[in-house]
């Protein structure tokens, strides 16, 4: 069964970092916009950490022998891009051990006003089969991303178990994915807000989360 983890509904620096997201004059530098996507990601490594297998083992140390349970398997982090680098690179610090993943997926307008459809345009993962999951993409607006970019990973491999790591999400997208994606997902967000425009944007949202990082695309 599917379970929604909000990490703002309880008081910690998440606020902080999502608050800093948020600010129109803070966003001005980039430098720090990164690297509060990418605290964001370590906090999510953090409380995902909480849910692998572990294994009590011994740990030699200059005065003797200390049982220590540690974790014996470790997740493979997958990056949607571009947006979605800095969050992989703070998951990916906590969970140093882990194989990496990037999937390039893109909105693609088409004939009907503030309709688009979502292309991968590029994959390279790893062997996924029987594997943990991890999808980071900065933003759940719609779902569609999500829904298209776990059917281009299933070509790789069945998971059994898979965590989409997403800094900001609305009502709408969520609802969307719980029903198209299958009940061995958990969802972890920092925040959700309730609205979503007609052009599928998060309101009040942050932006462009991939502009805001590196710079305006053509």
């Amino acid at each position: 069964m599917s379970k929604i983890h909000i990490l703002s509904k309880h008081n910690s620096l998440v606020n902080q970092f999502i608050a800093e997201l948020r600010d129109l004059q803070i966003q001005k530098d980039r430098a720090r916009f990164r690297n509060n996507l990418k605290r964001l990601g370590s906090i999510f490594a953090y409380e995902i950490s909480k849910s692998l297998p572990f294994e009590l083992k011994d740990v030699t140390t200059p005065l003797g022998v200390a049982n220590v349970d540690l974790p014996t398997e470790f997740p493979v982090v997958i990056s949607v891009l571009r947006a979605g680098l800095p969050l992989q690179e703070g998951l990916s610090e906590f969970f140093d051990k882990s194989d990496l993943g990037f999937v390039s997926a893109y909105r693609n307008p088409t004939n009907q006003e503030d309709e688009f459809n979502i292309e991968v345009e590029y994959c390279s993962v790893p062997d996924l089969e029987g594997k943990i999951v991890i999808i980071a993409d900065t933003m759940l607006a719609t779902g569609k991303s999500i829904k298209t970019v776990f059917k281009q990973l299933k070509q790789s491999g069945k998971p059994k178990k898979i965590h989409v790591v997403s800094v900001l999400a609305s009502v709408e997208g969520i609802e969307y994915v719980q029903e198209q994606l299958p009940q061995n997902v958990d969802y972890w967000f920092a925040a959700v807000d309730d609205e979503l425009t007609a052009q599928a944007f998060i309101v009040p949202g942050l932006g462009d989360a991939g502009d805001l990082a590196f710079g305006k695309k053509q």
